[in-house]
């Protein structure tokens, strides 16, 4: 009988670089743009702590799609009763459109600076193609799926931080910007949005669905490769709570292992992305009037680097904001399918949460202030996705042997307390006299 090999490591990965998008999303580009405009280099270490905080939350989703079968929403759904499931569905909705406000949003301001689109069409437009993209996952898979928005990472990447190859960032103001510190209230909040817009809520719920459609097989059975007792079934290898792996020759720890080099990967990819977007700004925005808009830092990127960096600056912010509304939208459906268990047509939930979108465009309000609030939503949003994968990974019933050792869980709930301490601080400095 033919054996077939297990599959190199490098095949394996994929779905990190799908929730990476979330990472350098429009509100990523406002809040860093923002930052370093105003603050010059103070807030490096921000994205520095949150990436690394990033890296460990979305192994935990990953792990626990991967072991469980069963994304991080449907585990909650499972176990929180129908007032409480309700409630936490209706404040994980509130997180989806800010984060769906922020990338339609993007996509426009790009709309509007490459072509002179008016921010209301460009917002439409960025719906309507989003639904292409979306069509792609429904009709090819999700490997296609994962290629396109792959595709699209490179594309801003390259948009976002060709700007340093001209002017480079001063290396003695990077290294005092590696130190933690603050300057007031303003800073703070500016804070609390690139968290927000670094380690995303709708990412974490996301990447437990992206790993186990990726890598699991729906059913009961034991993880490919894993032992199984002998003289024992499947039904006695595990429990209702686990799902059979994906191809022969591929067990749970090969597939874990992957999925940390997978998550390192992309996350130090877009990472750079963002801390070269606050170093941009640094660099040649900060004091420079009317630069803390992404308008007005795409005119000053014209003025001081060129008009050809300006464009790639936009194109940038264009597949940012095409990509990201896309994986948005898939985050919003998993959401609703885990909590409530209903499943609606994609075209029908992307039609429902643009027009929101569509609303503030018309309202006039300043669209970068739109997207730096929206990450500040985000950022409250963060302890309801966390706190419930920290506890379910912690779970002996649900994951056995993979669950999270002692040292792998103190640094979650650490992180987790920072997050809540740095939420309750900015929300007390924001309503305070």
């Amino acid at each position: 009988m033919r054996v077939r090999r297990a599959p190199r490591l490098v095949f394996l990965l994929g779905p990190a670089f799908v929730a990476a998008i979330a990472y350098v999303d429009p509100g990523n580009v406002a809040a860093n743009l923002t930052a370093g405009a105003r603050f010059g280099y103070l807030l490096v270490w921000v994205l520095v702590v949150a990436n690394l905080m990033a890296v460990l939350v979305q192994y935990l989703s990953a792990k626990l799609g991967i072991v469980t079968g069963k994304s991080l929403p449907q585990a909650l759904g499972e176990r929180l009763p129908r007032p409480a499931r309700l409630a936490y569905w209706l404040q994980a909705e509130l997180v989806a459109a800010a984060t769906d406000l922020a990338e339609v949003i993007g996509g426009a301001i790009a709309l509007n600076l490459l072509f002179g689109v008016p921010l209301i069409l460009g917002g439409i437009l960025t719906g309507v193609v989003s639904l292409l993209i979306l069509a792609v996952q429904q009709r090819h898979g999700q490997r296609p799926f994962e290629a396109v928005i792959t595709g699209m990472l490179a594309v801003l990447t390259v948009g976002f931080c060709a700007g340093l190859l001209f002017a480079p960032p001063d290396a003695g103001g990077v290294v005092a910007g590696l130190v933690p510190r603050l300057a007031g209230a303003d800073s703070l909040l500016l804070a609390a949005s690139m968290l927000g817009a670094t380690v995303m809520p709708h990412a974490i719920y996301l990447h437990s669905s992206l790993a186990r459609d990726r890598h699991v097989r729906p059913g009961r059975g034991t993880l490919a490769g894993d032992a199984v007792p002998a003289g024992a079934g499947s039904d006695d290898a595990v429990s209702d709570d686990a799902a059979a792996a994906p191809g022969p020759g591929v067990s749970t720890e090969r597939l874990l292992r992957a999925t940390r080099l997978d998550v390192v990967l992309a996350l130090l990819l877009a990472g750079g992305v963002n801390i070269g977007m606050l170093l941009l700004a640094a660099a040649n925005l900060s004091g420079r009037e009317g630069t803390d808009t992404i308008e007005g830092a795409h005119a000053a990127i014209a003025d001081t680097l060129g008009g050809g960096v300006a464009v790639l600056f936009a194109i940038g912010l264009l597949a940012s904001g095409l990509a990201s509304t896309s994986v948005g939208a898939y985050a919003g459906a998993e959401i609703m399918a885990g909590l409530l268990r209903v499943r609606i047509s994609l075209l029908v939930r992307r039609l429902v949460t643009l027009i929101p979108a569509v609303i503030l465009l018309a309202t006039g309000i300043s669209p970068t202030l739109l997207l730096v609030l929206s990450q500040v939503v985000l950022s409250f949003g963060i302890p309801f996705a966390m706190i419930p994968l920290v506890v379910l990974t912690r779970d002996r019933a649900l994951l056995g042997r993979f669950r999270n050792r002692v040292a792998t869980q103190a640094t979650a709930w650490l992180v987790a307390a920072v997050i809540v301490t740095l939420n309750v601080t900015l929300l007390y400095l924001t309503l305070a006299p």
